[in-house]
């Protein structure tokens, strides 16, 4: 299981029955973007089986990023419960705007797996997607269009980051496996950060209006 995004503060997997979960460290457990990451955890015969692999390939990381992340820990929860809060927030706030299609967060009611997400998650998570009715010319103008939120690759930074996959990065797949995968031409994806929900949704707001 990928727990990326839900991170162990918001959902714990193993308690629900899986054997191996993975984490990339370097989004939400460092938060700050600073370093490289991951993390297996799991039954000890099967992490077993990846040890000599891991230990004789190199991905395992150095002494100063395991610190880094060992810090980033302390914080985690207290990281999380406020990335979930701004995201509900702004979820909320953009489903009946008029440039937008559909919103899905895990803790909107109208989220096709609401009842999953409240039985197993302490919170939605950071992550908000929306579409856009103007398809992929409006995405781009969207992203041209941001002052405040960051545009990369990343996500589960202490700021908020928007991406359009459609033209970064899944424009090298056909239309056909974008949408096997539910990148629509029109999706949105923000990484909803720790800064005042406010100045997060004024600076969508006036990046809206301009798609």
């Amino acid at each position: 299981m990928d727990n990326c995004f839900a991170t162990p503060a918001v959902q714990q997997p193993i308690q629900f029955g899986a054997d191996l979960v993975l984490h990339s460290a370097t989004k939400f457990i460092d938060g700050q973007g600073r370093v490289l990451g991951g993390v297996v955890v799991g039954k000890k015969e099967l992490i077993k089986e990846m040890y000599l692999f891991i230990r004789n390939t190199g991905p395992s990381m150095s002494p100063f990023n395991a610190w880094v992340l060992s810090k980033s820990l302390e914080t985690l929860y207290v990281r999380m419960d406020r990335h979930a809060e701004n995201a509900l927030s702004l979820a909320r706030a953009l489903q009946d705007h008029p440039q937008i299609s559909r919103v899905k967060y895990p803790y909107l009611e109208s989220h096709p797996q609401y009842a999953v997400a409240k039985k197993q998650m302490s919170n939605g998570g950071g992550i908000v997607t929306f579409e856009l009715k103007g398809g992929v010319e409006s995405g781009r103008k969207f992203l041209d269009a941001l002052q405040i939120l960051s545009m990369t690759n990343n996500l589960g930074d202490s700021r908020s980051i928007a991406s359009h996959p459609a033209s970064t990065t899944h424009s090298k797949l056909s239309e056909a496996e974008r949408q096997e995968v539910g990148i629509t031409p029109g999706l949105i994806r923000i990484s909803v950060g720790l800064e005042h929900i406010d100045d997060i949704l004024a600076d969508i707001r006036q990046a809206l209006d301009q798609c």
